[in-house]
């Protein structure tokens, strides 16, 4: 399966990096701390902003350090952080015509993908970037406009509903869910992970083997 590009935006949290455990523990210890049904809390999590998660159960007077808290948590378990299967390759392949569109902050992120062993891509887009977060497609409008390519001519991974969601509204040339997660969704391909993936100069090469649905 051949998919043209000139630029990849991704989402980070599932797709580049997995931190799911690591994620789970901070925020179980987070709502543990603040006396909140920690399944409540983990609900929903992933795909949004801490800001966002913080603020609906936290009051606003509460919000800020509530904030700091769970970035203070993140940043301190990040280390557990691993790559997702093939993300390293694919990543080795792009020549600077790639960008990470995520929900976290930009010192959680750069923690994770050091722990990871991956590069710190040319452009970053983190939750301090907009002022809406996903599902709303501006994260994704933004990444493409810093990359220097036309929304229409990219390519975005996701894997969450809301970084789904984010990515069909922007209306890119190819939305490739990650994960069986994404099977669901409207995107086309889902693959298992990223490995059987290249970039090939004018897009990305997709191996038979690694879609879980076309």
């Amino acid at each position: 399966m051949n998919l043209n590009c000139r630029a990849v935006l991704f989402d980070a949290d599932g797709v580049l990096v997995d931190s799911t455990a690591s994620g789970e523990r901070s925020w179980t210890r987070w709502a543990t701390e603040h006396g909140l049904d920690p399944a409540a809390v983990l609900d929903g999590v992933h795909g949004r902003r801490s800001a966002e998660t913080v603020r609906r159960f936290l009051p606003e007077t509460r919000a800020a350090e509530g904030l700091r808290r769970i970035d203070e948590l993140e940043i301190g378990d990040a280390g557990t952080t691993v790559a997702i299967p093939g993300a390293a390759e694919l990543l080795a392949g792009l020549a600077g015509n790639w960008a990470v569109v995520t929900s976290a902050s930009a010192p959680l992120l750069h923690a994770r993908l050091t722990a990871a062993g991956l590069p710190v891509p040319p452009v970053v887009i983190t939750a301090e970037d907009v002022e809406r977060g996903k599902p709303d497609p501006a994260g994704y409008l933004l990444g493409a406009r810093r990359a220097g390519v036309p929304i229409g001519e990219c390519a975005i991974f996701e894997d969450s509903g809301n970084g789904l969601a984010a990515a069909v509204a922007a209306k890119p040339a190819a939305v490739v869910g990650v994960g069986a997660g994404a099977l669901d969704s409207p995107a086309s391909p889902v693959v298992r992970d990223l490995r059987g993936i290249r970039w090939t100069g004018a897009g990305l090469d997709v191996e038979q083997a690694a879609v879980l649905r076309a």
